[in-house]
């Protein structure tokens, strides 16, 4: 059984690997380019001076060197007032830019080889990747450090190249099946998994060598600190869902900035969307404890002060909108009076594919709901639509959403104010960097375009957040931030800090229930909140 303190060191690894996946590729981009070497003979400039030389998306290029600053190898200053960012070396600079190169051979595998299974691998391509297994440990054959930054930063790139290749196999060991009950409770011998036995148990040495597995004569069994990983391989999934994101990242910084764009009809270029479904449903239990709360204070009232029924804004797969339904049938008073009151049940999304799956699992669910299309950035049509084709009111009804906000398509702000942002996140579109003034902006706008239709009832939102760049690099191996912030920044997503969504939100006209807010974690590193929004 592990302690407490021996959990919190393995959670910390967990995010160094997914700092390494999110940091790798675009550190790697940035030294070939020459960016850094520029960077350090120079010792202080600004990304307009970067972003001409090199001929770049400037958007694109705050992206990458944000999260290098988020890793404590730069300090990067953000000015909304003038719009000007300026980047300055610090001590740790020449240790990682010139340890950036050990990157390189990682990264190429991970870039010709879309999968790691071993059945779906040459078997040259399979001795390429058991040496990369094997040459982690050997701390890329360089002497002792000569000082404590030096330790520090080849400790971060070692365990950011260990989570690029551990992070991949798990999830590919997960999603097939591998860490079923069975196998963490019993030994086994490859060849009952896979039928190369062979390159099945190179893998499960690799592993070993991590200290998962306990390996004897001819069979591997869990160890404690396995089983912890084990049973959190999902908390990888989202950031490697991004993988097809960056593979192209040289390419986005420095070429097409739309070459991840898909047509109307394609399948989305940047995301394994499939396993970015399975991460998020796992990553996100914990907060849903906090939203059942919420909803069974919300259908406990009584029943003129309920709503009529919940609306699902991108209801994905329907999973929430089914946990939603359950807990209120099970565990609330309208739950047992919903023969003479009803619950209205709506899911909407922009993705097509994403009614059909929810239609489906709505229906095995015995679940009766309206699934439409729906454009989080467009509430008037939605409500219009409801109401013309199902006489169904949005204001009357909860209106809910997971981690969507920061996902609409971007529209400049048809009204600006005079603010200046107090974000120091870094946002782009097609690759043009925007104006975190604006971002304000346009957040402004939406919320108050939805706020019709929430005033009454409230918007119960789970919401992901970046966090000050230098707050990440000074809590390593405690935040997940360095790979939010990479994941979205580079597929023009929009994640603000919490307090600046809250404040923002405000001033839309809107407060949130002090009772039924949360965080995650609840401290100053918070990078998820639920609140419960009203008018």
């Amino acid at each position: 059984m592990l302690s407490k303190s021996q959990q919190r060191i393995l959670r910390s690894r967990i995010f160094r690997h997914l700092d390494g996946i999110a940091v790798a590729f675009s550190a790697h981009a940035l030294k070939q380019k020459g960016v850094l070497d520029y960077l350090l003979e120079r010792g202080k400039c600004e990304i307009s001076e970067l972003t001409e030389k090199f001929q770049a998306n400037e958007g694109y290029l705050n992206v990458g060197l944000r999260s290098l600053a988020s890793q404590g190898w730069l300090k990067r200053e953000v000015d909304n007032q003038t719009n000007r960012i300026e980047l300055t070396i610090n001590k740790k600079s020449p240790i990682a830019f010139e340890l950036i190169e050990f990157y390189g051979e990682a990264i190429k595998f991970l870039k010709e080889h879309h999968s790691l299974s071993p059945d779906k691998l040459s078997t040259e391509s399979k001795q390429q990747f058991f040496k990369l297994l094997t040459s982690i440990e050997k701390d890329f054959h360089l002497p002792p450090p000569k000082n404590e930054h030096e330790r520090e930063v080849r400790e971060q790139i070692r365990t950011h190249i260990e989570g690029n290749l551990a992070g991949p196999l798990t999830v590919m060991l997960a999603m097939g099946g591998m860490f079923h009950k069975y196998f963490m409770e019993a030994s086994f011998s490859p060849d009952e998994y896979h039928e190369d036995a062979h390159s099945f148990e190179q893998i499960l040495d690799f592993f070993t060598r991590l200290g998962w597995f306990n390996k004897g004569n001819a069979t591997f069994q869990f160890t404690d600190e396995g089983l912890f990983f084990a049973k959190r391989a999902s908390a990888y999934g989202v950031t490697v869902s991004y993988l097809p994101t960056f593979r192209k990242v040289d390419e986005l910084i420095f070429g097409n900035p739309e070459i991840l764009v898909s047509q109307a009809g394609e399948e989305e270029k940047h995301v394994d969307r499939e396993m970015n479904v399975w991460g998020s449903g796992g990553a996100h239990s914990a907060y849903f404890k906090k939203v059942d709360e919420i909803i069974i204070d919300l259908f406990n009232r009584p029943i003129n002060e309920q709503p009529k029924g919940v609306l699902d804004m991108g209801c994905g797969n329907g999973a929430f909108l089914i946990h939603i339904f359950d807990v209120i049938e099970q565990r609330t008073y309208r739950g047992k009076i919903l023969d003479q009151h009803p619950l209205l049940l709506v899911g909407a999304d922009y993705n097509q594919s994403a009614l059909k799956v929810t239609r489906a699992n709505l229906i095995k669910s015995d679940i009766w709901a309206k699934v439409v299309w729906g454009d989080i950035g467009d509430p008037d049509q939605l409500a219009s639509n409801l109401r013309q084709d199902y006489g169904i009111e949005m204001e009357e009804l909860l209106n809910v959403r997971t981690f969507l906000d920061h996902n609409r398509i971007w529209k400049n702000p048809l009204h600006t104010t005079d603010r200046i942002s107090s974000s120091s996140g870094a946002f782009a579109y097609r690759g043009k960097r925007l104006n975190n003034n604006l971002v304000e902006d346009s957040l402004l706008e939406h919320f108050k375009n939805w706020a019709p239709f929430i005033h009454r009832f409230g918007l119960l939102v789970i919401e992901l957040h970046t966090l000050p760049s230098e707050l990440t690099a000074a809590n390593p191996g405690r935040t997940p931030a360095t790979a939010y912030d990479a994941t979205h920044g580079f597929s023009d997503q929009y994640i603000l800090e919490a307090e600046v969504f809250i404040r923002i939100a405000e001033e839309a006209g809107l407060q949130r229930d002090e009772r039924l807010k949360a965080r995650f974690p609840d401290s100053e590193l918070a990078t998820i909140s639920v609140n419960l929004l009203k008018g």
